[in-house]
């Protein structure tokens, strides 16, 4: 039985989609005006974790993630976040390109970088350039119902209209106070009402027509229309990070249910923050990186998601290099226990395994994952695994049968990790291959002092062999 946090909430609950044996799923995708960085990612990964446990599960998922390539302005961390230039327009002049050159190159840059982290592609990827007619429907529904108003060609949301404002990140009215930082727009009635629709000035790159001027939307209103377009009015699961609760995610749920009267999203799931040595990833600080600064150091991207997974998605993940080392190594434990395992399919060795040895461990995996997708606990499920099936493995005591039984068992569980392994054979001389069987041969023939003396023998001439039972892996030192 799955329970999720449900930042709406504040507490874990038993997930129960609306329709049964089906979960929808909205993720906020990126806004392509430049690479994402890897708190971005990280994000990311915990939804397509969430995805392939639901489908582990047995559930049919339909996700959606948006592309955000218009309406995102540059202040977003001020007030309501419509203050600022519009992100991809300020990029394309500064590059002398086009908006939708600019959006276009992110956004495969986007779908490049999943796809490296092995991130399960979301079945549509909406545009909200493509989504504007929406947009201005849902506009002009608020309008009408009296949650928002137009003065000067811009629209707002009336916030003291919703009396429910707020009940996502805790900042009510009551105590929401105008400070320092707060940007006043002088068409707003109400300091913290946010931009629905914006009016554009004549050089401005993107804009539309609309009923109230030649503009562009808001950043919030988007998620709003694209979400309810492809997933109807309540979402089983809205995903994003944490910074994006207010005020992105709060006005998300304002505006929507005031358009259609019903509950936006039953469970709303936040990924914290990662941190870079404890402090606040920066360009300026010089702590600021991304999926290419991570294969520049000599990287994999499977690297960066083991570390992903060895915290757990409400922590904040404090990033450091010493950490990415730790996660290669552990990637490469997890690599050679696969690639072992495999390759002893046809092993004849006596059968020692429990018979419940494998099913221990989905249990303890899938106990840990439906805790609130505990990823470090399952990842503990399958470290004890491989440290057992070892031991079983040098002392030759695991047979063909155990073996599929043991692969089966792990590709399972790592069909929710997501890990990947490239097949890199490394081609050994047939000279070695000879040292190798006539070793095996005398190991078979209890003839140890032999057989340790040939073993020297090719680690001489660079090479690593490793007992399987009654077969030998060979590999480069």
């Amino acid at each position: 039985m799955l329970k999720l946090y449900n930042t709406l909430t504040k507490q874990k609950e038993e997930f129960k989609p609306l329709h049964k044996g089906k979960v929808s799923i909205y993720t906020c995708g990126p806004t392509v005006y430049d690479y994402i960085h890897i708190g971005n990612l990280r994000s990311f990964t915990t939804a397509d974790i969430l995805r392939r446990y639901l489908e582990y599960s047995g559930y049919e998922v339909r996700h959606i993630k948006n592309i955000t390539d218009v309406g995102h302005l540059t202040q977003d961390d001020i007030a309501q976040a419509d203050t600022g230039e519009d992100k991809i327009q300020k990029k394309a002049i500064a590059e002398k390109k086009t908006p939708e050159e600019i959006a276009r190159f992110y956004t495969d840059a986007f779908h490049r970088d999943e796809d490296a982290m092995n991130i399960l592609r979301a079945h549509f990827f909406p545009k909200a350039t493509a989504h504007v007619p929406q947009m201005i429907k849902t506009i002009e529904t608020l309008i009408k119902k009296g949650y928002a108003y137009e003065k000067n060609g811009n629209v707002f949301f009336d916030v003291t209209s919703f009396k429910d404002y707020g009940k996502l990140s805790g900042n009510t009215l009551t105590e929401l106070k105008v400070g320092a930082r707060l940007e006043e727009h002088p068409d707003k009635k109400n300091p913290w009402d946010f931009a629905l629709w914006l009016k554009a000035r004549p050089d401005h790159l993107l804009q539309w027509d609309s009923p109230w001027s030649r503009g562009y939307p808001g950043w919030h209103i988007e998620c709003s229309a694209m979400a309810t377009e492809y997933l109807g009015d309540t979402l089983d699961i809205h995903t994003g990070g944490e910074d994006n609760i207010f005020p992105h995610h709060e006005a998300e749920i304002a505006q929507s249910e005031c358009f259609s009267g019903k509950k936006f999203v039953n469970f709303w799931v936040h990924t914290r923050h990662l941190l870079v040595e404890g402090e606040k990833m920066s360009k300026s600080k010089g702590n600021f990186y991304t999926p290419q600064d991570i294969r520049k150091k000599g990287f994999d991207p499977m690297h960066l998601r083991l570390l992903y997974l060895s915290s757990h998605y409400r922590k904040n993940l404090d990033f450091s290099w010493k950490a990415m080392e730790q996660a290669r190594a552990n990637f490469e434990r997890i690599k050679d226990f696969f690639q072992k395992v495999r390759g002893m399919l046809s092993d004849k060795s006596p059968t020692l395994v429990k018979k419940n040895f494998c099913e221990k461990h989905i249990s303890m995996f899938e106990n840990a994952m439906d805790d609130d997708l505990n990823t470090p606990l399952a990842l503990s499920a399958l470290y004890d695994m491989i440290t057992h099936v070892n031991k079983k493995i040098s002392s030759g005591e695991v047979n063909a049968e155990k073996t599929a039984k043991i692969l089966t068992t792990f590709e399972k569980m790592n069909k929710v990790f997501g890990l990947k392994f490239q097949k890199k054979e490394t081609k050994i001389p047939e000279n070695i291959k000879e040292l190798a069987d006539e070793r095996l041969e005398a190991r078979k023939n209890k003839d140890f002092q032999k057989a340790d003396e040939l073993r020297k023998e090719i680690e001489k001439l660079g090479y690593i062999i490793e007992d399987l039972g009654n077969n030998y892996k060979i590999k480069k030192s």
